[in-house]
């Protein structure tokens, strides 16, 4: 990792200026973010961490620091991208679009870049797949908010090397993060596989009337959602014991939602326009001061278990 000095987020919007503003924690880097277009990355980066400098979380002059290291620039051959050592690509979920970043950038960058992508969904093996040195390439998924979460998984393509591994790995780990090894690319990589088989339980639960969206949402929050972050599934299932989780499995799990589709809910709520928080109504109905409400909270509460400000 001596060698990491410049960093280079290409796509400056909300998720790519939060993961500039991650990397500005340490000292030694210097950050670059890159965009099609003109973008005031320092205004995106203080409105991000407002409730952080609120909290006493970081100071003003914490902030200003960091934000002395952190440059944008909209033009693709400036020294900014060919001195990059380092790349996280935070563009639009498009594959060909993610292609054509990856091929512009290995153009002026070095042949030894290490070239990242955040993105959630898609294989990092076919965003790759065009690449020259696809041994140098690996995903890099940040959740949202980017700033706050500190899980970062890295996962391999078919053509990762183990070193690039273990280099995106310290890196990460260099500024704050909780990297987490994916050693296949399979679709939802680690944690999304798990957050989206409580999801499909969850809705399937709605879908056949066994409780109402309320009830499953303070199910969750008052049972194993309050324990989760001290205790994972593994670890859960050593302290019951093999035989009682053996047991349990037995009987409950051929009555799961076990559906490889869609729940047909869920597609009746789109052709009614029931979007969610973008139309109002999703499962529940929103007001915009309870969206503003959600969101605030969130963030509230993740910097309290963070932090403890």
């Amino acid at each position: 990792m001596n060698q990491i000095k410049n960093i280079l987020i290409a796509g400056a919007g909300m998720m790519g200026s939060n993961i500039g503003y991650v990397f500005s924690s340490n000292p030694d880097f210097d950050i670059a973010l890159y965009d099609l277009y003109p973008t005031d990355v320092e205004a995106k980066i203080r409105t991000n961490t407002k409730q952080l400098v609120e909290r006493g979380v970081i100071t003003e002059e914490e902030l200003n620091d960091r934000l002395k290291r952190i440059h944008f620039t909209n033009d693709i051959d400036s020294d900014l991208i060919k001195n990059a050592d380092f790349v996280i690509e935070a563009v639009f979920e498009d594959m060909d679009i993610k292609q054509e970043t990856f091929a512009k950038l290995e153009e002026r960058c070095r042949p030894d870049t290490i070239f990242c992508t955040n993105s959630s969904v898609m294989s990092p093996s076919k965003i790759s797949a065009k690449m020259k040195y696809r041994e140098r390439f690996a995903g890099t998924h940040f959740w949202n908010p980017g700033h706050l979460i500190p899980l970062v998984e890295v996962v391999k393509s078919d053509a990762t090397s183990d070193e690039t591994a273990q280099t995106i790995m310290d890196v990460l780990a260099s500024v704050g993060k909780k990297p987490v090894l994916c050693k296949k690319d399979v679709p939802g990589f680690i944690a999304n596989r798990m957050q989206h088989a409580l999801w499909r339980e969850a809705i399937s639960i709605v879908e056949n009337g066994i409780a109402d969206p309320e009830t499953v949402d303070t199910a969750v929050r008052y049972s194993f959602g309050l324990r989760l972050p001290q205790l994972g599934p593994i670890t859960n299932s050593d302290m019951v014991g093999t035989q009682l989780t053996y047991n349990i499995h037995n009987y409950v799990l051929r009555d799961l939602e076990d559906s490889h589709e869609p729940s047909p809910l869920l597609q009746q709520m789109l052709d009614e326009g029931n979007l969610g928080f973008k139309s109002g109504e999703g499962f529940l109905k929103w007001t915009d001061e309870q969206i503003a409400a959600e969101n605030a909270a969130l963030n509230d509460y993740l910097i309290k278990m963070l932090y403890g400000k």
